[in-house]
């Protein structure tokens, strides 16, 4: 777009087009990064923004950790809470009782799919909040209370 065209309703046209390019390529899995838009386009980072934020609102991308920007597919929305909110689901989904193994941080990086590091930091928040025993490499988690409902909110 050129330099002299009125911004006014630029972030739309962006949007627009980006959402073209997610209904056409059902490979995409990211949006192109901030300055490939502002430099494709020829316009302010700010409006490259807005446009983003439009997909976001028509439900088309989400933001991720990193300043990235990812395609969302219908039904594919990701859990926005925390990872160890997310984590504290397994109790009921896995129907763990007290005393009962809890997934390794291995099978937690896939089945969440992210890293171990994140992983592990969510697991101390855990294990802090008293409900798991402690890890190390090697050793196995233990449930050693199951978290309520208002608990949870203390994460």
């Amino acid at each position: 777009m050129s330099q002299q065209v009125s911004p006014r309703g630029t972030f739309q046209k962006i949007a627009d087009v980006l959402k073209a390019q997610i209904d056409a390529d059902m490979e995409m899995v990211e949006l192109p990064s901030v300055a490939e838009v502002v430099q494709e386009h020829g316009v302010s980072r700010g409006v490259v923004l807005r446009a983003f934020a439009v997909l976001q609102k028509d439900g088309a991308a989400e933001p991720v950790p990193g300043g990235r920007w990812r395609v969302v597919r219908d039904g594919q929305r990701s859990d926005p809470r925390p990872l160890a909110e997310r984590l504290t689901d397994v109790f009921a989904d896995d129907c763990l009782e007290v005393g009962a193994t809890f997934p390794s941080a291995s099978a937690l990086c896939e089945r969440f799919d992210v890293s171990r590091p994140t992983v592990t930091k969510a697991l101390e928040k855990l294990e802090a909040a008293g409900w798991l025993s402690e890890g190390g490499q090697g050793k196995l988690r233990t449930v050693r209370a199951l978290p309520n409902r208002e608990g949870r909110s203390s994460l």
